[in-house]
C-alpha cells in the first residue's frame, strides 16, 4: 500500500473539510479566500487521490455522501488536534496563550467578569476571549476551547470538572413581596411563574419540592437570557426562579426580595472541554485559577 494516498495535502484537506461543514463549496470558498472553482477543484483531486465520492451533486448543490460523512467527522476531529498541539506549541514558545471560552451570558457578565481581573494579575501574558452561549457547544466546528455551563451530569466524551451545585432561589419585586406579610409557598405557586427557556422544568421540580399540584402552576411568558427574566420580575410581570449565584447583589442590596430558603436543582455548573484541550498552558491556567475560586 502506498501511504502517501493515505495522507493528502493539507491543502485538499482543509478545502474537504470547510465544503463539508457548509456543505456548500461557495460558502467554504469565502471561509478559505478562494473561488469557487478552486474549491471545486481541490475535492475532486481528493476524491481521486482516495478513490471515493465524498459529495453528491445536485445542480448547483452538493450534499456529502455517507463515506463522506464519515470521513468529515473523523477528519475534524484530527484537524482539530493539529490545531490544538499548534496552539499549545506556540503559547509554550511564549510563555502566554489565548484561550476561547464560552459561558452562560449571564453568568459572564454577573459571576466571572468581575472575577477574570485577577486572573489576569496572576497571567499577564494571557488572553481569555469571552463567547456568550447558551446552546451546547460542538468543540468540533466552533472554535472554542473550553465552556463553562450547567449540566445534570457528566457529558459523556467530554472532560466535566464540577464547579458548584445550582441553587434557585424564589425573587420578587419589592412592590409585590411588600402585598403579603408572609409569603408561603402555596401563595407564591397562585403568582405568574417566569421561565427561563433552557430550564423549564425548574418550576415543576420546585412545585414537586413543596408537595404543591402541577395543574395550579400559571406558567407565565419565557425568556431566552436569565438577566431578562430578572429585568420582568423588577418590572413586576411576574416572579422568578433563578440561580442564587446570579442575584447575589440584588438581593444584598433590596432590588430584589426572596421570600423563601433556596432550592437545590438537580443541576450543576462545570468547565467542560475535550480531551485534546487538556494541555493546553491557557486552559491549564484558567482552570487552576476557576478550581480555587470555588
Amino acid at each position: 500500500m502506498n501511504y502517501r494516498h493515505l495522507t493528502p495535502s493539507m491543502s485538499l484537506l482543509l478545502a474537504f473539510e470547510a465544503a463539508a461543514r457548509h456543505e456548500s463549496y461557495t460558502r467554504a470558498a469565502a471561509e478559505l479566500s478562494l473561488t469557487q472553482s478552486a474549491v471545486s477543484r481541490q475535492v475532486q483531486a481528493l476524491e481521486q487521490q482516495l478513490g471515493l465520492t465524498l459529495f453528491r451533486r445536485e445542480g448547483r448543490q452538493v450534499q456529502l455522501t455517507d463515506v463522506g460523512r464519515l470521513y468529515q467527522r473523523e477528519m475534524s476531529e484530527a484537524l482539530g488536534r493539529i490545531r490544538s498541539a499548534t496552539l499549545q506549541a506556540m503559547a509554550y514558545q511564549s510563555g502566554g496563550g489565548t484561550l476561547h471560552l464560552a459561558t452562560l451570558p449571564t453568568f459572564g457578565s454577573k459571576w466571572l467578569l468581575p472575577r477574570l481581573h485577577d486572573f489576569y494579575k496572576a497571567h499577564p501574558g494571557m488572553l481569555v476571549h469571552i463567547n456568550s452561549r447558551i446552546e451546547a457547544i460542538d468543540f468540533e466546528t466552533s472554535g472554542i476551547d473550553a465552556s463553562i455551563g450547567v449540566a445534570s451530569g457528566d457529558l459523556p466524551g467530554l472532560v466535566c470538572h464540577r464547579l458548584h451545585a445550582e441553587e434557585l432561589v424564589v425573587i420578587l419585586a419589592p412592590e409585590v413581596a411588600a402585598s403579603c406579610l408572609g409569603w408561603t409557598p402555596e401563595q407564591l405557586g397562585e403568582q405568574m411563574l417566569l421561565n427561563v427557556a433552557n430550564n423549564p422544568t425548574a418550576w415543576g421540580e420546585w412545585f414537586s419540592h413543596h408537595h404543591l399540584p402541577h395543574k395550579a402552576m400559571r406558567i407565565g411568558p419565557s425568556f431566552e437570557l436569565t438577566s431578562h427574566l430578572i429585568q420582568a420580575v423588577r418590572a413586576g410581570i411576574g416572579i422568578g426562579l433563578v440561580p442564587r449565584i446570579l442575584v447575589e447583589e440584588e438581593l444584598a442590596s433590596g432590588e430584589l426580595i426572596s421570600p423563601c430558603v433556596p432550592f437545590a436543582s438537580q443541576r450543576s455548573y462545570y468547565l467542560i472541554y475535550p480531551p485534546r484541550n487538556e494541555a493546553l498552558p491557557s486552559l491549564r491556567a484558567f482552570r487552576s485559577w476557576l478550581l480555587a475560586q470555588i
